[in-house]
């Protein structure tokens, strides 16, 4: 599918490398006040990471232990995330660009990438990984025309991606952060379509 993204004009692919944010009364209770960062986007259908749920009773470093990966001082500590509901037994690192594994990273934007291989946290438990990271385990995935119509019921509100947000530590904050990106005062928000 990412072969497809970089080719993508006029309306397909305008989520591709922007933030995803759950309008109040977001039905599914999954994605209640959830920002994702959008992977993919093509006719083919989209995907995307949440950046700001935490996944409960897992470290970063208690992680790569398990994998029998070694673990320096130097090791960064990046959050894990809850990714979202499909293959929640699969990890995705979102990070920036100036790390890339040679054939597993994907450039999503100029500063964000994507690696879901084994060596991005083999280099970040040995210190040598991005400067900006996040883990996420599962991801938010869409058929095709299934986010568009999500959108257009008012389910979610796209904005630009801003690294604080995507990168940050305030995982409560980012919500607010990014809907604040758009001058969105949430009180005024609703999920309810207005009618004239």
């Amino acid at each position: 599918m990412a072969s497809k993204q970089q080719g993508s004009s006029g309306p397909q692919g305008f989520l591709l490398g922007k933030l995803l944010v759950a309008l109040p009364g977001m039905s599914d209770p999954r994605f209640e006040q959830s920002v994702i960062f959008m992977c993919a986007h093509s006719d083919e259908g989209a995907m995307g990471l949440i950046v700001n749920k935490p996944f409960e009773g897992l470290t970063f470093r208690e992680m790569v232990e398990k994998l029998d990966l070694a673990v320096s001082p130097d090791a960064t500590e990046p959050p894990i995330l809850f990714g979202g509901p499909v293959g929640v037994g699969q990890g995705f690192v979102l990070h920036s660009s100036e790390y890339a594994s040679a054939g597993a990273t994907m450039p999503v934007t100029s500063e964000i990438s994507l690696t879901a291989t084994i060596d991005i946290l083999r280099a970040m438990a040995e210190g040598r990984g991005p400067r900006h990271a996040v883990f996420a385990l599962g991801y938010a995935g869409w058929g095709p025309g299934q986010i568009e119509g999500e959108l257009s019921s008012n389910g979610w509100i796209p904005c630009e991606a801003d690294r604080r947000i995507v990168f940050g530590r305030d995982c409560d904050g980012k919500w607010r952060a990014a809907l604040a990106t758009l001058g969105a005062d949430i009180s005024g928000l609703s999920a309810e379509a207005g009618r004239a």
